[in-house]
């Protein structure tokens, strides 16, 4: 109820329906990961919001022939005003572009949504299509899952998300820029933050074995200097 009340309270201000929708997830697209064929997609339906969204379709079909079977399976991407939200199950990517004020434990929930119904509906077919947008009749699903998530109701159920999606914070984040212009893979950025988790946890264990060393030098030192002490008191005193 009132969801509806304010979507009339916003069209009395000659603001439509698709207007709230815009400020939250303003594009979503499912893409095979193998070739970043685009497989469905959703947008707004109005003119002048496909016209001002088409510079991000077009960065999301470059960021679909970036990744990899090695990619970060969860990923942030900041464009701009906006984030592009992506997940990789089975071999498809799924993504959402959304505004900076949009929860991002809403946006990865959504998107966990959408590939348990898309991988339901067209799992087994994903490898056997080669004509773009095979699959455009999931706008259906995508729109109604949409607007579910854009309803108030979404916003103050946080605490019942998976809990796997509790930690989003720890989610990678780069710029698109780094990763489209520069040309730099997704797989290399991913294999520089596992490289400095590697050289972090052997630093960690150098420094363990250091100590531990140190530990058994100082109780060598004792033991050495208890030996020579009974050697002395027997020797000069006995």
């Amino acid at each position: 109820v009132f969801y509806c009340f304010t979507i009339l309270i916003v069209d009395c201000f000659g603001l439509g329906k698709v207007d709230i929708l815009v400020k939250m997830i303003l594009m979503t697209m499912i893409a095979r990961v193998a070739d970043g064929l685009p497989l469905a997609a959703s947008m707004q339906d109005d003119e002048q919001s496909i016209r001002n969204l088409q510079e991000y379709q077009n960065q999301a079909k470059l960021l679909f022939k970036k990744l990899t079977d090695v990619s970060p399976t969860r990923c942030t991407l900041e464009s701009g005003e906006y984030l592009f939200h992506y997940i990789i199950e089975n071999d498809v990517c799924y993504l959402c572009l959304c505004e900076h004020s949009f929860s991002k434990r809403l946006a990865f929930q959504f998107l966990e949504d959408l590939q348990g119904e898309f991988s339901s509906q067209h799992g087994r077919r994903v490898g056997t299509v080669s004509r773009p947008y095979s699959f455009i009749e999931f706008d259906t699903y995508i729109q109604r899952a949409k607007k579910n998530y854009m309803d108030s109701r979404a916003r103050r159920n946080l605490n019942s998300i998976n809990t796997e999606l509790q930690d989003v914070q720890r989610i990678m984040v780069r710029n698109i820029d780094d990763v489209l212009q520069r040309g730099e893979a997704l797989s290399t950025l991913d294999s520089k933050a596992s490289n400095l988790s590697t050289l972090s946890q052997k630093y960690k264990k150098s420094a363990s074995d250091l100590n531990s060393w140190s530990q058994f030098i100082v109780l060598g030192l004792i033991v050495a200097v208890l030996i020579i002490l009974v050697i002395y008191i027997r020797f000069w005193w006995f």
